[in-house]
C-alpha cells in the first residue's frame, strides 16, 4: 500500500524543495519506488521548477508523470500565495485536480511526497488554509525547519498547530543549510528542538539533512 506524506515547513525559504528531493533520493536507495508532487506551483508558466529541482537532487531524469503534469497539476504564473495567484490568473484553484493527481501517483508508487507551497498557514482561498487541506485528507506531515535566527519561534508555532489539529507528524527534517552562518545559534537551536520534541511529540523523529551539492542543470526542451 502506498504512503503519501505532505511536506511543509516554517516558511517559504525553509528548504522544502531541497528536503523533498533529498528525502526521495534516500528512500529510493532503499529499494522503494518514490515520486514527488508539487501541491501548487506559483511563479511559473506551464511547468514546475520545484519538480525539476527534485529530479536534479534525486539525480534522475524527468518522470512520465512530470511531462504529463500529474506531478504538478496546478501551476500559476505569479510568485505568491495560491489564493492570490489564482485570483491574478483569473482561474480557480482546483483541489479535485490535485486529489486526482495524488491518487494516480499513489497507485503507481510506494511513496508519494507532496511538497506544499509556503508554510502551513498559507491560504488556498479566503476561508481555507493549507493545513485545512492536509487535515481533511488525513495526510501525515513531514515538517522542515533549520537553525537560522528566528527559526525556533517559527518551528514551535508550526508544531503547535500540527499538534492541536492532531495531524500525524512522523518526521521533522532539520535542514543544516544555515548551520555555518552562526554555529552557536544553530547548535543551540538543534538541541532545543530535540528536547522540545521529546517532551511534546515523542512519536516524532528528527532527521538531519546535510548541505547538498547539485549536479549540473540539464537544459529543458
Amino acid at each position: 500500500m502506498s504512503t503519501t506524506y505532505f511536506i511543509s515547513g516554517i516558511d517559504t525559504d525553509a528548504g522544502k524543495s531541497y528536503c523533498t528531493g533529498w528525502l526521495a533520493r534516500q528512500w529510493a536507495k532503499s529499494g522503494q519506488s518514490v515520486i514527488t508532487q508539487k501541491f501548487v506551483q506559483t511563479g511559473n508558466c506551464g511547468f514546475s521548477e520545484d519538480i525539476e529541482l527534485h529530479r536534479r537532487i534525486m539525480d534522475v531524469g524527468m518522470f512520465p508523470e512530470d511531462t504529463d503534469h500529474t506531478t504538478a497539476p496546478i501551476v500559476f504564473s505569479y510568485p505568491c500565495s495560491p489564493h492570490l495567484a489564482a485570483r491574478l490568473d483569473k482561474r480557480e484553484l482546483d483541489l479535485d485536480a490535485i486529489d486526482n493527481a495524488t491518487k494516480t501517483l499513489s497507485e503507481r508508487y510506494d511513496i508519494v511526497l507532496i511538497e506544499g507551497a509556503g508554510g502551513l498557514m498559507v491560504p488556498l482561498s479566503e476561508n481555507y488554509l493549507t493545513i485545512d487541506y492536509v487535515k481533511d485528507r488525513r495526510l501525515p506531515i513531514i515538517f522542515v525547519t533549520h537553525g537560522g535566527l528566528g527559526s525556533i519561534n517559527h518551528a514551535l508555532l508550526g508544531l503547535e498547530a500540527i499538534k492541536h489539529r492532531e495531524i500525524p507528524l512522523p518526521y521533522i527534517l532539520y535542514n543544516k543549510v544555515h548551520d555555518s552562518e552562526d554555529s552557536i545559534i544553530a547548535a543551540d537551536t538543534r538541541e532545543f528542538l530535540a528536547r522540545w520534541v521529546e517532551r511534546n511529540l515523542p512519536g516524532t523523529t528528527i532527521i538531519d539533512m546535510p548541505r547538498i551539492f547539485l549536479p549540473p542543470k540539464a537544459p529543458r526542451s
